[in-house]
């Protein structure tokens, strides 16, 4: 049996190449600005270097003027461009913060479209598995932590780096010793953040499916399409415990990370602390020893604790913050390098027919086939039954004929080309249907049948759609016609199953299409009225290739071949009659539903 595609590549990213991943994604979205944001930062870190140097420039003049009785042109002087510097910091300071912080707010849409984007190209037979789940629910949340990551990459470059670039050379200058103990201060600080970020990776990989657990029991508790039934049977209590569980293993996993991490951290910060005082007594007896003047005295003594405190910053917030995030990140970035389904672009042609030979497939993680040894030829302009019981593999089947899935072994051929060879997007475009799980889109009416082909637009086509499906627009119903908003909770108006199932019928015949499918829609109604439903459906799809899938066979009649399956095999292939006086599997199932029909 072939092997599936994995859903997660397990290759390692460095923070380089994500980096550079985020940077082209975020210089895309708004590019002007965040130019400008980075200009702002490697000003704003020059002037805070200039500020120390000018505190030194003034208490020197002071020290001069002191000693010598000299004029107070100098103290002046050195006033004014301390306070100029210092007013300029502050200002830049501020611009600096807005501008990075106005970020947050531009391009994370920008960067859950390329989720949607790649979710939308991933092989659907993914969304089968549970990883698949987990790693898109890791990529929503590494896709909020990424902005953060390059805004914390940026700053460090654009802000810290060219103010420490400048400290280091001012303090190397005064004496070299200074500058090397700053840097062996935080060597331990920074091994606990690499050792925090690899211990959160882990952790994040096994909290995904925690994740979900506690989001579903959350919506089965508060969600509107669950709530009615959960309070009716009352159910509130054993969600409630669901999800009190799972929330609590996953806070667990949170707590013992975040204890073993936190201690270690604690005994790294004393060395810092110790480090600390040890420059202020390096500083103290080079100033004893004349190595250095008064006013470098001064300005390294009132920057130091500036500087311990933006290292700190960096390293224990900056730093750590961007180890924790990290691992969210990377999975933010494996899931836009999944593998897509690729293949020829050019439109497929359904005049060649469908043709399955020796197909089989299977679920992922199922040892069973879904599908076993199917072989069945599709001509074009028929109209196709597909029957049998629940499980038998009908809409396995119409997954592969529509080029969903693609089949485990065999072949599948639309218009005389195999399915692999194709790109999905070349099939679809002339496909439409109506499925059982049909959605009830909370748009307008017009909206809810033109999704399914927003090239057409044409409101002669609309009214087409919803005569066929039958869909009355009597005024109480739908008060401003197609512009009536179908939700409750944007002050529409909610419609009966009924209505919905006709805006679903709608909305699958005002797509263009050369094949249609109807998936059960119906099944929620009763079997007299499904089957005057299929009886127009084979009216209207006259000339197109049609597939009915349904259990009830009554329905099945108006079609010119019926497929009987059953356990992931087709069993028998004709007509109504033919079928009928075989007396094999259709016709036991026929005989025992025919109380279900008139006539």
């Amino acid at each position: 049996m072939k092997a599936r595609p994995k859903t997660q590549p397990k290759t390692r990213i460095s923070l380089t190449a994500i980096v550079w991943r985020i940077f082209k994604m975020v210089i895309k979205a708004c590019p002007i600005y965040f130019t400008a944001t980075c200009l702002i930062g490697v000003i704003h870190g020059l002037s805070w270097g200039l500020n120390t140097y000018a505190t030194q420039f003034f208490f020197d003049a002071v020290a001069t003027a002191v000693t010598s009785q000299t004029e107070l042109t100098m103290v002046y002087l050195g006033l004014l461009a301390l306070g100029g510097v210092t007013v300029g910091s502050q200002v830049l300071n501020g611009v600096h913060n807005f501008m990075a912080g106005a970020l947050y707010g531009l391009v994370p849409g920008h960067l859950v479209k390329h989720i949607h984007h790649k979710a939308a190209r991933i092989e659907p037979i993914c969304y089968e598995s549970p990883d698949l789940l987990d790693d898109i629910n890791k990529a929503e949340k590494g896709a909020g932590s990424s902005l953060g990551l390059l805004i914390v990459v940026v700053v460090l470059l654009t802000f810290y780096l060219p103010y420490f670039v400048f400290m280091g050379w001012y303090l190397y200058r005064l004496k070299p010793i200074l500058l090397l103990s700053l840097v062996f201060i935080f060597i331990p600080v920074f091994i606990t953040q690499l050792i925090r970020g690899a211990v959160h990776a882990r952790l994040e990989d096994e909290s995904a499916p925690l994740r979900r657990e506690v989001d579903y029991y959350e919506r089965c508790i508060c969600d509107r399409e669950y709530f009615k039934e959960t309070r009716l049977l009352g159910a509130y209590r054993f969600f409630r415990d669901l999800y009190l569980t799972a929330l609590k293993a996953m806070q667990q996993k949170k707590w013992n990370v975040e204890l073993k991490t936190n201690l270690m951290e604690i005994g790294m910060r004393m060395l810092t602390l110790a480090g600390y005082f040890g420059v202020l007594y390096l500083l103290f007896t080079a100033l004893m020893n004349g190595e250095i003047s008064i006013g470098s005295f001064a300005a390294v003594f009132g920057s130091i604790e500036l500087m311990f405190g933006i290292m700190e910053e960096i390293v224990a917030n900056h730093i750590g913050g961007m180890t924790r995030d990290l691992a969210t990140v990377r999975n933010f970035i494996r899931f836009l390098d999944l593998p897509e389904r690729s293949g020829d672009t050019e439109r497929v042609s359904f005049d060649g027919g469908i043709k399955f030979t020796d197909v089989s497939f299977a679920y992922p993680g199922s040892e069973t086939k879904a599908l076993d040894h199917v072989n069945l030829t599709i001509r074009p302009g028929e109209t196709i039954a597909i029957v049998g019981q629940n499980g038998a593999g009908k809409s396995t089947l119409v997954k592969l004929l529509t080029g969903l899935y693609l089949p485990t072994e065999g072949t599948v051929e639309i218009g005389g080309v195999d399915s692999r060879r194709i790109s999905p997007e070349s099939i679809y475009k002339g496909i439409t249907g109506v499925f059982q799980k049909y959605q009830r889109y909370k748009l307008t009416l017009q909206e809810n049948v033109q999704i399914s082909d927003l090239q057409a637009q044409d409101e002669n086509h609309l009214d087409a759609a919803v005569a066929k499906a039958d869909l009355e627009l009597d005024q109480e119903t739908f008060p401003q016609g197609y512009e009536t908003m179908l939700s409750r909770e944007f002050d529409g108006v909610d419609l009966s199953g009924g209505q919905w199932q006709r805006v679903a019928l709608a909305r699958g015949f005002y797509r263009v299409h050369d094949l249609i499918v109807l998936d059960e829609p119906t099944a929620a109604i009763d079997p007299l009225e499904e089957t005057r439903i299929y009886h127009k459906f084979a009216e209207l799809s006259k000339e197109k290739t049609a597939i009915i899938v349904t259990h009830r066979l009554g329905s099945a009649k108006i079609a010119d071949r019926i497929v009987v399956m059953d356990q992931g095999r087709i069993v028998a292939v004709g007509t109504h009659e033919q079928l009928m006086q075989e007396q094999g599997k259709y016709a036991e199932m026929y005989q025992a539903q025919a109380q279900w029909y008139a006539g």
